[in-house]
């Protein structure tokens, strides 16, 4: 890295343009500006923030770039190695929540709902790439169109996900109250039993950030009248300091011209019509690989079946944050069950309709099984982990417009191939050629019962 130190005007590749503050995450700061937020212009232009970090630390920037919501700020660079370590992410033209809550007072209402669904949506952003924040706090979260945008996030060796959690009912009780140390009864009814759960003494029994999002998506505050402020010449409190980057930077005299406020306020809001664009491409090509994966399951059965749940088992484990995956397994297990009522309940049916409308080819009916099996793995009602995965995975490349593209073409071919496939071609039991037997055996039996 060249030009280490801001008075030399380059970090890296990156031109600084000015100082933004310290880090909230680091307490003190260690010589050489370690914790320091500079301002500064990426080679193409674009405005970046760059956080120094302390030697000897290594953040992981390729799964902090893989973090993608329109609620935490979008890491693009680093250098995590060396004597100087930094991260670079894209400037966020926001104030902290400290400095919000000190200036309009405690929220409430859809503000307050808003910044707590944004939090819980945020660290479960972070929490699908196998990090965790470590930091959050009113610092750690700048207010942008009164959304929540969390910054400084995976900087902290030893976090978890369970003290994410936590940290989410402190800044939400924060955002209500204005105090650090409120107490739960302070909060809005609708609100309190979730920060109780929240904060549980227990880290087991604390919800994950997607449910804790799940369920502050349906939160009903009331608002409240914001009090008057107290005339200028009282005496006014000094609000507790919180250390955190700022978005009032004064340009050095040589610095380049960069996007004011409003601009960056314009580029989020493409940024997240591009996001919704880009979810919506990669909701299509997850779709797309379940639709393979029933017809392949009607093609072969057991091969279907077995691959079926091992992907989905796959997706939930790589989708589960650290010390979660145990939870995950679990759910997978019990979806087996569920999937199975599905196998054995679609040829049964098929079965008594042959009554009514002639005979069915028993090998069929038993492939159709599998077939509402394999669906069942993967879009049952509550069965949601898999796919969701799948469009994680997808996001990146549903972002290419000639990559999406191509995706959608080669998978919508072969989606195609399959579905004529499974409606044509005679289903293959291998390599359990005995249970094949037994099944078509039985199933014709069944089958000459019922049509007598």
């Amino acid at each position: 890295m060249s030009g280490e130190t801001s008075h030399q005007g380059h970090i890296g590749p990156y031109r600084l343009l000015s100082r933004l503050g310290g880090a909230p995450v680091f307490g003190g700061r260690a010589p050489g500006d370690d914790g320091t937020v500079h301002r500064a212009a990426a080679p193409d232009g674009r405005d970046v923030a760059i956080r120094l970090l302390p030697p000897g630390a290594a953040p992981d920037v390729g799964r902090m770039r893989e973090v993608i919501s329109p609620y935490v700020v979008d890491v693009l660079d680093g250098e995590p190695a060396g004597p100087r370590p930094y991260v670079v992410s894209r400037f966020v033209p926001g104030r902290p929540l400290a400095e919000t809550v000190a200036e309009r007072g405690p929220m409430s209402g859809d503000a307050l709902r808003r910044i707590a669904l944004g939090l819980a949506k945020a660290l479960a952003a972070i929490h699908r790439t196998g990090l965790a924040h470590g930091g959050l706090g009113p610092g750690t979260v700048l207010v942008v169109d009164d959304a929540p945008v969390v910054v400084d996030f995976a900087l902290v060796g030893g976090a978890d996900a369970a003290g994410d959690v936590r940290a989410w009912a402190a800044t939400v009780t924060f955002a209500a109250t204005g105090r650090r140390d409120a107490h739960a009864g302070a909060l809005p009814a609708g609100l309190r039993p979730l920060v109780e759960a929240a904060s549980h003494p227990d880290p087991e029994v604390r919800p994950a950030a997607e449910e804790l999002a799940e369920a502050a998506s349906g939160l009903d505050l009331p608002a409240v009248p914001a009090p008057r402020r107290a005339p200028t010449s009282a005496p006014q409190p000094d609000p507790e300091p919180v250390p955190g980057p700022r978005a009032e930077p004064v340009p050095e005299p040589d610095a380049v011209a960069v996007p004011g406020p409003a601009d960056g306020t314009r580029r989020r809001g493409a940024e997240a019509h591009e996001m919704a664009v880009a979810s919506g491409w990669a909701r299509l090509l997850a779709a797309m690989v379940v639709v393979n994966a029933i017809a392949f399951a009607i093609m072969a059965p057991i091969a279907g079946l077995v691959l079926s749940l091992a992907a989905v088992t796959l997706l939930r484990l790589a989708g589960a944050a650290p010390g979660t995956r145990a939870r995950a397994l679990g759910r997978t297990l019990l979806t087996v069950p569920y999937a199975a009522v599905f196998t054995a309940a679609v040829p049964l049916g098929l079965v008594a309709a042959s009554a009514v409308g002639g005979e069915i080819d028993s090998l069929t009916a038993c492939a159709f099984g599998a077939g509402a099996g394999a669906a069942a793995l993967w879009t049952a009602p509550g069965v949601k982990g898999p796919r969701r995965q799948l469009e994680r995975i997808f996001l990146p490349l549903a972002r290419g417009p000639r990559r999406v593209a191509a995706a959608v073409v080669g998978l919508g071919v072969l989606a195609l191939l399959a579905g004529v496939g499974a409606m044509t071609l005679t289903p293959s039991f291998a390599p359990m050629y005995g249970l094949q037997q037994t099944l078509e055996s039985s199933m014709d039996r069944l089958q000459h019962a019922v049509n007598r």
